[in-house]
């Protein structure tokens, strides 16, 4: 990726993480892009304003350098391509949301017609606390991006969503917002998400462990890269993407019926969803009784949705995903062949950090013509972009036409 000649004001607030914001700027500065610091008072007292002069070779603007300047913050805001603010404190967060301008940096933000990306970083409790979410909701709302944080070990020692994310992830999200690639603007682009439910009473389900974090992160990338987006998501507590029609389902019977409505539309399907592969056959009308005994449960295969995708592909690219705890590559093949696949997802869900519910994912990709290639363990957002970069690839080499 390239940020030649790109400006970026970095607001750099007082978050444990702010020295991971240092070498955040070597990033960006990496890609081609000039970096303006603008640090909080309170991120000072974990980084020293020198450092990151040092390394932007330019001044970093502060409160209390504020006065050399002549209204340094409409100066600054005018200037830049792109504000981002890494790490975002819940106290800025605040700020922006309710356009409190007591400091330069707040004062910045309410002066800027640019872009603004955010990156929260705080403790577990605090993220999750509503006040900060409202915020958050309210900033999406003005068209501000938030990097979501991962969920990791804080330095608290609490487990939890709240660490600043990857610096890679970071860098790909201005890169995505100054420098759109669109080169999915001609593919209307089919992904199923999540797991889905099979009731087997008015209260009990069979499910999986998918949070339809990987699959939310593909349709995300898909519509940043111009697709139009259609999302057929299970049960999942995440928002639909920003510009991509979503479809909610239950069961994997709903989940076949919405695909399938869809299909004529679709030129890519990537089938990310971790559909149970049983439902019961006889759900109970009220909620079972709790006896001393053995409960008995008579399960009916669901419909292999993705087979019946392959067996009618056409000329559309079609992906698949394999979820294993074992023999990973000689199942992702058999996969791959028996279900006429052009690329496959073959991923480890054993793995620690990786997988279902977490934040990052390590994958290897499978293809029709042979090809393996092992990727290393990454948000999932940048799974994703290599994912569809391998489509991109594929509607190039293979014959396949949109």
């Amino acid at each position: 990726m390239t940020l030649t000649g790109k400006k970026i004001v970095l607001g750099v607030t007082g978050s444990i993480a702010a020295y991971k914001a240092v070498e955040l700027v070597r990033e960006l500065t990496k890609a081609g892009a000039s970096v303006r610091v603008v640090m909080t008072e309170a991120a000072q007292r974990f980084v020293a304003p020198l450092t990151f002069a040092t390394l932007c070779r330019q001044a970093v603007l502060t409160d209390h350098t504020a006065w050399e300047a002549e209204m340094p913050h409409l100066g600054a805001a005018q200037e830049a391509d792109l504000v981002l603010i890494a790490p975002a404190t819940a106290d800025i967060i605040a700020k922006f949301a309710h356009g409190i301008a007591d400091d330069l940096l707040s004062t910045l933000f309410l002066a800027c017609t640019r872009p603004v990306i955010l990156a929260p970083a705080m403790d577990a409790d605090m993220y999750r606390h509503p006040a900060v979410q409202d915020n958050l909701a309210r900033l999406r709302s003005w068209g501000v991006r938030i990097i979501e944080p991962a969920t990791g070990e804080l330095a608290s020692g609490v487990w939890g969503p709240g660490r600043l994310t990857e610096c890679v992830e970071i860098v790909q999200a201005v890169a995505e917002t100054l420098c759109p690639a669109r080169d999915l603007s001609n593919e209307v682009v089919l992904i199923t998400a999540g797991p889905t439910r099979e009731p087997l009473d008015p209260v009990r389900y069979l499910s999986t462990r998918s949070s339809g974090k990987m699959g939310y992160a593909l349709a995300t990338e898909a519509a940043a890269r111009g697709a139009r987006t259609i999302l057929v998501s299970g049960p999942s507590a995440l928002s639909p993407p920003a510009g991509v029609e979503c479809i909610r389902v239950e069961t994997a019977l709903q989940m076949r019926e919405a695909v399938l409505d869809r299909l004529a539309e679709a030129t890519v399907i990537i089938k990310a969803a971790a559909v149970s592969d049983y439902r019961p056959a006889h759900p109970a009308e009220s909620k079972l009784a709790k006896c001393d005994g053995l409960l008995t449960l008579d399960l009916t295969p669901n419909p292999d949705i993705l087979q019946e995708i392959g067996a009618h592909k056409d000329r559309r690219i079609v992906v698949g995903f394999a979820a294993e705890t074992g023999e990973l590559i000689p199942r992702a093949r058999h996969k791959l062949s028996a279900k006429h696949l052009d690329l496959i997802v073959a991923n480890d869900v054993s793995q620690k950090d990786a997988g279902f519910g977490s934040d990052n994912n390590q994958v290897i990709l499978l293809d029709s013509t042979g090809g393996v290639e092992p990727l290393p363990l990454l948000p999932k957002r940048e799974v994703a972009r290599r994912i569809l970069n391998r489509v991109v690839a594929l509607r190039h080499t293979t014959g396949h036409s949109a």
